[in-house]
């Protein structure tokens, strides 16, 4: 029998050893005026402060709801802004966020929300031909845990978005100061490829970190603007998109509730984003958009190509198209929260990073 394979990258960095709302909150300081979040599709622009601002109040909401540290929420919605408020406030008071995939059925719906023991599910109305609202009251009286249900723009939801007057700045930083970065904080359900999907349990700093050190990786400061079309309920949108961009003070832009290659373009060119993620598809499918050439790519500099191999002529015409002469391979596991290995950029690119 061999020895055990291992494996160890630079340590010269050392991991952030803060919980998500400890770090949000360094962000807000230093980059406060600066655009945090662009929801395209949405007509949002929200710079930290009133990102900020937004966590807070829905954060102090959940907890005159009612939510205890430890308690299970689900969230099922394609890319919104409202999804960025939800991950963030659920965080501030330490309710694990349960990611539920927008394609699920109801079997599917049903079995997240009774595996992990949700007390409530926050989500869109619908998407395509998919009725959340009919679909979860389908499941309802299967999942006995589940308590209550709310979705995106009704009067409850804006009213949770409005904040709380009985919930204090006092509570809610006490709240803040319980949580540990060890604290799980996160469950994202795995393809089920070999049985049914697996909830792999994740920390403030299993996420936090991956979501750092990836856009680190990459040269991220808090210039960048990242073009983000995988979806948020993957650890490739909201750990290595959302949290690689608020860890750096960086840019969140969302160019549509799901992937459209135009849209995508589009988005880059008017938002002048820097970075784009994506799986090969999505690359092979905005490159061959009809209208590609007419598009101004040139504020590109990085990304991520990820999810499954990515083809050589592809990465090439990343670069040589895209103008992505910076653009990143990663490779993990979502229980690895995701990225546990990704390629480097050439010394003379690293120099930009902070």
């Amino acid at each position: 029998m061999g020895a055990p394979a291992f494996e160890r990258g630079p340590t010269g960095v050392a991991l952030l050893d803060d919980t998500i709302p400890v770090n949000l909150a360094h962000t807000i300081a230093d980059h406060g005026h600066r655009e945090a979040l662009v929801s395209r599709h949405q007509g949002i622009r929200w710079t930290y402060e009133e990102f900020g601002r937004r966590v807070t109040d829905l954060a102090k909401s959940l907890m005159e709801a009612g939510l205890e540290k430890g308690d299970r929420l689900g969230l099922w919605s394609p890319n919104y802004a409202e999804w960025t408020l939800v991950q963030y406030a659920t965080a501030e008071i330490g309710v694990i966020l349960v990611n539920i995939n927008p394609s699920y059925r109801t079997h599917e719906l049903a079995y997240a929300l009774q595996q992990s023991g949700c007390r409530w599910v926050i989500a869109a109305p619908d998407f395509k031909s998919s009725h959340y609202v009919e679909m979860i009251a389908d499941v309802s009286d299967d999942c006995p845990d589940l308590e209550h249900a709310v979705c995106f723009w009704t009067e409850e939801w804006n009213e949770l978005a409005d904040g709380s007057e009985v919930v204090t700045d006092d509570e809610l930083d006490a709240r803040r100061r319980s949580l540990h970065p060890d604290d799980p904080i996160n469950i994202q359900y795995t393809s089920g490829t070999t049985g049914f999907p697996k909830g792999a349990t994740l920390t403030h700093r299993n996420i936090l970190n991956n979501g750092y050190f990836t856009a680190r990786l990459q040269g991220f400061t808090a210039a960048d603007r990242l073009c983000i079309p995988v979806p948020f309920y993957h650890c490739f949108g909201m750990v290595m998109g959302n949290l690689g961009c608020t860890s750096h003070g960086a840019t969140m832009v969302i160019p549509n509730d799901a992937f459209d290659p135009g849209s995508v373009l589009e988005t880059v060119q008017d938002e002048r984003c820097t970075a784009l993620y994506g799986v090969p598809t999505m690359f092979i499918a905005e490159l061959a958009h009809p209208d590609f050439d007419s598009f101004d790519l040139s504020s590109l500099r990085t990304g991520v190509m990820a999810g499954s191999p990515c083809p050589v002529e592809v990465m090439k015409q990343c670069v040589d198209r895209m103008h992505m002469s910076e653009v990143t391979i990663c490779y993990g596991m979502t229980e690895t929260s995701p990225v546990s290995i990704s390629t480097r950029l050439l010394p003379v690119v690293t120099s930009r990073q902070v």
